[in-house]
């Protein structure tokens, strides 16, 4: 099979699910918040090294993520609070104690926390990954009264036991695997877990930072995306995430764009703004999990 945790199938094919009340087109704010330790290299940079050559301290490709968790973030706040949005954090646990500031702010707009490592640093970059969930999980927990629903691995990079994991640390859903408009229940070895639709196409960090795109590619795409869906949402809902980041977004020349972005969607009949949680009590309820599911190979 293409892989042993979703089984392959025409999204055409799947039953018809009834829509939530409000729309049926959910959209998915997802804000990346992460830390990216100072004495450590990059996770990804704006500039290169002269010669090539990775330096560290490295003050310029530091100081563009920083900007995002100084300036970017509390204008994507504004933004969305100013509107009544729900939105999500996929937040690395470390931010608690190097940006106190910004995880209260988000803790107080009423962002749903999403598990996404303790630092920005791939789980298959080192051993000990259920000990690191763990972690990760209990620190959100603590400090936000909750154990954290959702989880978003960094840079979307898993083992091949990553699933098992996150079902064996009581998480619900996941947001790696960006195959699907539609959640899926995925087969791991105990428990249950969910595969949450996320995005790539509409994601800041690669329309950007990767493939270098002007400013307003964003918001076409988006608008693109809403077009189709409006059609495709009458025969089965379709969940809509963005994969947004302060550093990217929260710059002054794409801000106004982010903007538009929030309003054409607001505006839009058939949309309704939800949290990944809200969108997985949503299939849980339409979808329950299946009696028994094969095992994994």
């Amino acid at each position: 099979m293409a892989t042993p945790r979703i089984p392959y199938a025409f999204s055409a094919d799947s039953p018809p699910l009834a829509a939530p009340g409000q729309g049926r087109i959910m959209v998915h704010l997802v804000i990346n918040v992460e830390h990216w330790p100072f004495d450590q290299p990059m996770p990804r940079t704006i500039i290169t090294p002269p010669h090539g050559r990775e330096t560290v301290p490295d003050v310029p490709n530091f100081s563009w993520a920083e900007y995002g968790m100084r300036a970017g973030l509390p204008r994507m706040l504004a933004a969305i609070q100013s509107r009544g949005l729900p939105a999500s954090t996929s937040c690395n646990a470390s931010v608690i104690d190097a940006y106190p500031r910004a995880a209260e702010a988000m803790l107080a707009a009423g962002w749903e926390f999403i598990g996404h490592g303790m630092h920005q640093k791939s789980l298959n970059h080192g051993d000990g990954e259920a000990e690191l969930i763990g972690a990760c999980l209990e620190k959100l927990r603590a400090f936000t009264g909750r154990l954290p629903r959702g989880w978003l691995s960094p840079g979307l990079r898993e083992t091949p036991d990553t699933p098992d994991l996150l079902a064996d640390a009581g998480v619900e859903y996941v947001c790696d695997w960006v195959l699907d408009d539609l959640p899926n229940w995925m087969r791991v070895k105990r428990g249950s877990l969910i595969q949450m639709p996320y995005n790539l196409e509409l994601n800041d960090s690669i329309i950007y930072a990767i493939e270098k795109h002007s400013s307003p590619e964003f918001l076409l795409r988006l608008t693109r995306t809403l077009a189709l869906f409006e059609r495709e949402c009458e025969a089965q809902p379709r969940v809509l995430a963005l994969g947004l980041h302060p550093h990217l977004m929260g710059v002054p020349h794409r801000y106004g764009y982010f903007e538009e972005m929030l309003d054409l969607l607001a505006r839009h009949p058939k949309v309704d703004f939800m949290t990944g949680s809200q969108i997985a009590d949503w299939f849980k309820q339409r979808r329950p999990l299946p009696p028994s599911a094969p095992e994994l190979p």
